[in-house]
Order: C-alpha cells, then structure tokens, then sequence
C-alpha cells in the first residue's frame, strides 16, 4: 500500500462542508490517515477571488498514482467542480495529488510530486503539520522547502 499525500482547497460556498464531504468521499476509495487544520489564505495565481480555505491529507491507498489522480477528478465533479473560468480562478473544491510515495511520475496529465508544490506556502505549511520530515523528490523535506521559502513577487 502506498502513502500519498493530497491538497485540498475551496473558496467559494460552504468551503469547509465542501472540504469535508470531499475527505468523505474519498475515504471510500482510499484510507484517509490524517489531515491536517484547515487554514485561510490568500488566493494563488489569480487575486481576485475570495479567500481559499486549505488543508492537506495524507493517504493510504492500492490505487495507482493515475487511479487516485482520476478518483480526486472524480469527487471534485461529484462537488460541483467546473474549469470553465480562468485559470487558478474560483472553485468550490480543488484535489491535487501532491506526493505519490517517493515516486516521480510525469505522464500527459499527471506530474508527481505536484510540479508547484515548493512555491505554494499553503501546500507545505499543511505536509509539514502532517509529517514535518516528509521527502519531497528532487527538493528536500517540506520543513526545509519552508525554511528556504520567499513569498513570490
């Protein structure tokens, strides 16, 4: 079994039901380990929007690195997910597949570790909360990738 660690995030509705019934729908493919507090934070990539509210999770699964990419699309379709607005815009529920194990995959559409992982403070501030030592592939431990960490200008 692999452990595999996955982003959460929402700004618009009820972000914390939404985030909520997304770790529940989830937990029916996968074994939900742990999760870390939910934090608001500002917008990334795109500022004008409401807040988002994020947290990470860290889970056990069979599935593969592609099955759990396409089980994360699948609950955020089943919450109402649509990518017809502008990129990093708002979104009742984002899943990112952050860490698969120490794997390195880059397939068309499927990039582990999460590509922007180590420039996003509200993705690491979360892995660090889970497991302050976890190993990011190619970067180092989320602890230091928070050390070095400069908010973007």
């Amino acid at each position: 079994m692999a452990r595999a660690y996955v982003g959460l995030g929402s700004n618009l509705g009820d972000r914390e039901a939404t985030l909520r019934r997304a770790l529940e729908l989830l937990g029916e493919r996968v074994i939900v380990v742990a999760v870390s507090s939910f934090r608001e934070t500002e917008p990334w990539g795109y500022d004008d929007q409401p807040a988002f509210l994020n947290a990470a999770a860290a889970v056990e699964t069979e599935l593969s690195p592609r099955e759990l990419l396409d089980t994360l699309l699948e609950v955020e379709r089943t919450l109402g997910r649509t990518r017809d607005g502008p990129r990093y815009g708002p979104r009742t529920v984002d899943l990112d597949l952050l860490l698969y194990g120490d794997e390195v995959v880059d397939q068309a559409g499927l990039t582990v570790p999460h590509p922007r992982l180590h420039e996003r403070r509200f993705v690491l501030e979360p892995l660090a909360e889970l497991e302050p030592g976890l190993t990011v592939p190619g970067r180092g431990t989320v602890t230091d990738l928070l050390d070095d960490y400069t908010e973007p200008s």
